[in-house]
């Protein structure tokens, strides 16, 4: 157990973020020459009904934080507990990351990930300086709720919690 201390070992407070169960997202928009772009990201969170507010966060120093500090228009896709794969090749960089995957044009022609348990089509109002990352605050202009179980990740690993609705233990479940 690690207490608090005037030097922060950052592996031990990473440990400690993961104890938080959080979702898992995709975060995309368009680039200046109208092609996709996206990234994971759980570092999503709601923050108002009225008017309706999401915001996330990247880290400045990703290769596709220039697209997304100049994109009007993103989308958050929530994903669906069987998609663990989806977020591991956004969380790469590099290649096509949409080569093969199933997308349909939102507002402003942002890319939405099929088979996703919510999608957030948002219009960027604010980005906030967070030390390492920016933060986006965007309005919800337009959302479709699929009532498919999330896909959640804490402690360094996937989780499935179950369909929304249905009885469930209140355990984790490992995703593989």
């Amino acid at each position: 157990m690690q207490a608090h201390a005037s030097a922060i070992d950052p592996g031990e407070l990473r440990r400690a973020f993961g104890s938080f169960v959080t979702g898992v997202t995709i975060v995309t928009a368009l680039d200046a020459g109208g092609r996709p772009v996206g990234l994971t990201a759980n570092s999503f969170a709601s923050v108002s009904l009225e008017p309706p507010l999401v915001l996330w966060s990247q880290s400045l120093t990703a290769p596709s934080h220039p697209v997304f500090r100049g994109a009007e228009r993103f989308a958050i896709n929530i994903l669906a507990d069987d998609q663990a794969g989806l977020s591991d090749r956004f969380a790469r960089g590099g290649t096509d990351k949409f080569s093969g995957v199933t997308v349909r044009e939102g507002l402003g022609g942002v890319p939405l990930i099929d088979g996703a348990a919510a999608l957030l089509e948002c219009i960027r109002v604010a980005t906030y300086p967070g030390g390492d990352h920016a933060i986006f605050l965007g309005r919800v202009e337009r959302f479709e709720r699929h009532g498919r179980a999330p896909l959640v990740f804490a402690a360094g690993a996937y989780h499935a919690i179950g369909a929304p609705g249905a009885a469930r233990s209140p355990a984790l479940h490992p995703v593989s």
